[in-house]
């Protein structure tokens, strides 16, 4: 891609972030987000803390969510089986719920929000700076309460463990835990629920289906929306070298790092490689897209060969491995949305992890769209994303066209 395009490009993906989010801001993380030392124990789910919150809607904050809000401090479980502390945040419509049974509970997965602490999705949101705003607000106009995670290392200590499978599907699973057992969100303890989220929030919902039969057996999942899904990190890292959102591999580094700090990844790194990975620690999406576009990885390593490279070798290949979504296929009804002009997340990813969920017995319908970029893939998604989460809730047959794609 000429200079002149690429300058193009990033003008349209900036201005697109740029308005669903307001110019950034340093937001400190409160002292809330500091975990009791040590955890007092407890079950995957619990309750740490809790206080009322704000949760705004646009970044000059004239629109707040229509909720009772409450940001909370819940148990969680690690990649390494370990407790942990993760925040986030539950919205309980204003409206009431005129639904068959009882109010919904939608466990939502955040996508890309960046790894600094200030990139929490429960802090952004108190400052009218989180992007998914209109997403969630479709989600509270139709009376589905709303459990948002804010992940590993998003607001409270340590680095966030950015596209980790086992710890962002527990997490996801664990705030809806945590919403029936917060007695200020009034809502149901074992009533319907379901996951959704786009691209590493799509990552993040589809684990969490992988992971529900067995980690949270006891939820009512009726179903999961997982959009624009990075299931397979090495053929995300091919695509993302040398592009517009290169920065984000940066956030992966750091993720598995944080995830696996045997790995010792630091030691391929040369000395600029080191400067982008710290830089990258304290950036959220917009700014890491403005600081690190169209890096190329090559020249970020001791021996000039890309990061792609390492990840076909071991120790890192059996990590990457790790966190493939598609080996294993949730026993719930799923939807999945790629566009095939998705120029971040490969469509080929999303389309065979939604063929292998088939080969597992899911029932799965796979949906592609034709819309320019990986964000308009996401605001494309939003009807039909509503419309088959209002099918689930209202206990409509699912569809699927498992061999059609």
């Amino acid at each position: 891609m000429r200079a002149s395009g690429r300058r193009t490009l990033l003008t349209i993906v900036m201005s697109l972030a740029l308005l669903a989010t307001g110019a950034t801001q340093a937001i400190a993380a409160p002292p809330f987000y500091e975990p009791p030392s040590p955890l007092p124990p407890g079950e995957n789910g619990d309750i740490v803390r809790s206080e009322p919150a704000d949760f705004f809607l646009d970044p000059l904050k004239l629109t707040r969510a229509p909720a009772h809000v409450q940001r909370i401090m819940y148990r969680s479980t690690d990649t390494a089986g370990e407790p942990m502390a993760v925040t986030g945040t539950v919205l309980t419509p204003l409206v009431p719920w005129i639904g068959a049974g009882e109010r919904p509970i939608v466990g939502y997965a955040p996508g890309t929000q960046g790894i600094g602490d200030d990139c929490a999705p429960s802090i952004a949101a108190a400052a009218g700076m989180e992007y998914e705003g209109p997403f969630i607000a479709g989600l509270l106009a139709r009376g589905y309460a709303i459990a948002l995670t804010d992940y590993q290392g998003l607001g409270t200590p340590g680095d966030h463990t950015y596209t980790n499978r086992l710890a962002q599907g527990h997490a996801v699973l664990d705030v809806v835990r945590a919403a029936q057992r917060l007695p200020e969100a009034n809502l149901p303890d074992a009533g319907p629920v379901a996951t959704a989220g786009y691209s590493q929030g799509g990552g993040a919902s589809a684990a969490a289906g992988e992971l529900a039969a067995e980690y949270a057996p006891e939820l009512d999942l009726k179903g999961v929306y997982a959009g624009a899904v990075p299931a397979e990190l090495g053929a995300v890292a091919k695509n993302l070298d040398g592009a517009y959102a290169a920065g984000f591999l940066g956030y992966a580094l750091a993720g598995l790092s944080a995830a696996y700090p045997d790995l010792g990844i630091e030691n391929v790194l040369n000395h600029k490689g080191k400067r982008l990975l710290d830089e990258v620690r304290q950036q959220c999406t917009i700014e890491v897209i403005a600081g690190q576009a169209f890096t190329r990885t090559a020249d970020l390593t001791v021996d000039g060969r890309p990061l792609s490279a390492y990840l076909d070798e071991e120790p890192y290949a059996s990590v990457v491995a790790e966190q493939r979504i598609g080996d294993s296929a949730p026993e719930v009804p799923t939807l999945v949305v790629h566009s095939a002009l998705d120029d971040i997340v490969p469509y080929a990813q999303g389309r065979d992890m939604a063929r292998d969920w088939c080969s597992g017995g899911t029932r799965v319908q796979f949906s592609t769209s034709l819309v320019p970029t990986h964000v308009g893939g996401a605001i494309r998604a939003f009807p039909e994303a509503f419309a088959w989460l209002e099918g689930r809730f209202a206990g409509v047959p699912a569809p699927g066209n498992c061999g059609s794609f």
